[in-house]
């Protein structure tokens, strides 16, 4: 990923068996392409519903009508990241325009610093329409927002703590606790526009930040077994002070979507740095979550993966909720299926087919009819995704974000079979 050219072209030594019998199987089992055109499908009529609000398309309300964000909402980015990778496969000129559209409307998002998603917004939307937009003026243009956008990132990164602040302060579930300094794994994915920012402007004072923070996550964010926290906060000189969790279950369980944002992170961080340190946490994160005895076998994870389990004691209060059909959540399947096929491509032997094949696996999951929707679903393709239990937000809805995992990872799957 050390160059736009580099962020597209994966090496193919990490092809599986399993991945070679798919490439070669009989059209009408599995089909990419028919997945991106069932999906541009949709997304024409999300287009279409989110031109009338001129909002962001982020999930559904109970009667399934469109929910939108503004440019100041950490999931903007998605919806036109997504047109991008469909756009890359379908070539139809309307979702072309659709995805200039919405990407250029994010525009005054460069100066989003309210929070840390500035490169979910602008690196998932702008970088994307950089990798495929065949227009030399316009590449200039969205280079420049994305260095513009990496400077206003590290208005929150403080040298000294050594971590890009996540959130401003904000009161834990315990009602106690109020968080000075928080960091989210989820953090981890705003690095690779760091990264890129590096790449093409040559000062290296933005990777040099990405690299600081991974480390101190790494440090940090991990219990002995790789499993993850998701909030670390830390005291003004650095010092982690707190390891709980605002979107899972218990400060001590493992909420799925954070163990998918740390292995996709962390594959990202060593495709970019090669550190080693950076593989061995990626893969073990991987392991973790895998081979997790309450891994459903289809593979989709449950929201927690301990959630009403003995010895795990929440501060939100579910009383009022039925936690014995605890909701999957399709966008950490998504997120994980997208990080393991770029994972595949960074091992060898055992480790890379294991990857692929447990991606290839999960693809196929989503892409079927329980959780790949119809036209029920407000254009949105993925069904049975969890936003926040905790928050009693969004949950069992599609989400903007876990149809861009998918996708991404349907377009990583490609490129490998070539």
């Amino acid at each position: 990923m050390g160059n736009i050219t580099q962020r597209i072209l994966t090496p193919i030594w990490g092809i599986s068996l399993v991945s070679l019998l798919f490439s070669c199987a009989p059209r009408g089992k599995f089909n990419i392409e028919q997945q991106f055109l069932a999906a541009e499908k949709q997304y024409q009529q999300l287009a279409t519903e989110a031109a009338k609000t001129k909002r962001w398309p982020r999930t559904t309300d109970k009667s399934r009508k469109l929910v939108g964000t503004d440019e100041w909402d950490w999931t903007g980015g998605f919806f036109p990241g997504s047109l991008w990778y469909i756009y890359h496969q379908t070539h139809n000129p309307q979702t072309k325009n659709d995805a200039i559209q919405w990407t250029e409307t994010l525009e005054a998002a460069k100066d989003l610093d309210q929070h840390h998603d500035i490169g979910f917004v602008m690196y998932c939307s702008y970088g994307n329409a950089i990798k495929y937009l065949d227009d030399p003026q316009k590449k200039a243009t969205y280079q420049q927002l994305i260095i513009h956008s990496a400077n206003t990132a590290l208005k929150r990164y403080d040298a000294k703590v050594g971590l890009i602040k996540s959130w401003n302060s904000k009161e834990s579930w315990d009602g106690k606790t109020i968080w000075e300094y928080p960091v989210i794994i989820d953090n981890m994915m705003n690095l690779e526009m760091l990264c890129y920012a590096s790449d093409i402007t040559g000062d290296p004072k933005y990777k040099a930040a990405a690299i600081s923070h991974a480390d101190k996550t790494m440090e940090n964010h991990f219990r002995k077994d790789y499993s993850t926290y998701h909030v670390v906060d830390y005291d003004r000189e650095g010092h982690a002070i707190h390891q709980q969790t605002n979107q899972g279950y218990a400060d001590n369980s493992t909420w799925a979507r954070g163990q998918a944002w740390a292995i996709y992170g962390f594959t990202m961080m060593y495709q970019e740095t090669k550190k080693p340190a950076y593989l061995k946490t990626a893969q073990e994160a991987a392991k973790f979550y895998m081979n997790h005895p309450n891994l459903p076998d289809d593979n989709i994870p449950y929201w927690d993966f301990n959630a009403g389990q003995s010895g795990y004691t929440s501060d939100v209060d579910f009383s009022g909720r039925k936690l014995d059909d605890i909701p999957r959540d399709a966008s950490a399947a998504a997120i994980t299926a997208s990080a393991l096929i770029e994972l595949s491509t960074l091992t060898k032997g055992n480790d890379s087919t294991k990857y692929l094949d447990f991606a290839i696996a999960t693809l196929k999951t989503l892409s079927g009819p329980e959780y790949f929707a119809s036209e029920d679903n407000g254009g949105f393709l993925l069904k049975h995704c969890v936003g926040s239990l905790p928050h009693d937000s969004e949950v069992d809805k599609p989400l903007v974000y876990a149809d861009y995992y998918y996708l991404e990872g349907l377009t990583r799957w490609k490129a490998i079979k070539g």
